[in-house]
């Protein structure tokens, strides 16, 4: 069975972004560098959100104290763009702000752009940040003792939900990291347990991916 990487991807803003990457760094105990180290708070002030960027033990459960596309659906439309320590916001691959992340004092520039466009959202709103501890689902739920996580996608399994339902469906709707050919359709479930090795780089299997209410 000869498997191969057909695309690396990752989302610097948890749920609001999406980004193709040509290689990437992924480091034990934290994930693929760069990987939704951005978040922004919702409803929280600005203690409770940095306690939140901060503390696992503030997140746990608090889907509805972060921005997602399940509790702001008109986020869906932009996008972000991280690099060289830039985040861009855009839309429509338009670039509408872009801010230096090194830089605290221009967080707010941005937050105050998302709330400009989008009237349904409302103050207060922070852009949170955190390297070390990644704002993944599996830092934020409270059913899983996992923190940090890289998630593999099957294309071939992709095609079969495809054929099964009848349906156009776009990958970048799992937001997935690492997608894989060469492999027969949910054979990855098998894998559940077991150490596969990516370019010399053992990996962990530990879970299947639960039903993303985002997206469904």
């Amino acid at each position: 069975m000869s498997v191969s990487i057909s695309s690396i991807n990752y989302c610097p803003v948890k749920s609001i972004s999406f980004q193709s990457i040509k290689s990437c760094e992924i480091r034990k105990n934290i994930g693929i560098i760069g990987d939704r180290i951005f978040a922004f708070s919702k409803g929280l002030d600005l203690n409770q959100a940095q306690l939140f960027e901060q503390k696992l033990e503030e997140r746990r459960g608090k889907w509805n104290k972060i921005l997602t596309l399940k509790n702001s659906p008109s986020l869906n439309k932009y996008n972000f763009i991280f690099e060289n320590n830039k985040l861009t916001l855009t839309q429509n691959n338009r670039e509408i702000l872009t801010i230096n992340s090194d830089e605290m004092g221009e967080y707010e520039l941005l937050s105050n752009k998302i709330l400009e466009l989008e009237n349904s959202l409302q103050k207060p709103l922070f852009l949170m940040k955190n390297k070390k501890i990644p704002f993944f689902d599996t830092s934020i739920s409270n059913k899983t003792v996992l923190t940090h996580s890289i998630s593999l996608i099957n294309n071939q399994s992709i095609e079969d939900f495809k054929d099964k339902t009848n349906q156009i469906i776009e990958t970048q709707r799992f937001r997935g990291n690492i997608f894989v050919e060469g492999v027969e359709a949910w054979e990855e479930r098998n894998w559940i347990g077991k150490i596969i090795k990516i370019n010399n780089i053992s990996f962990k299997v530990e879970k299947n991916i639960p039903r993303c209410v985002a997206i469904n």
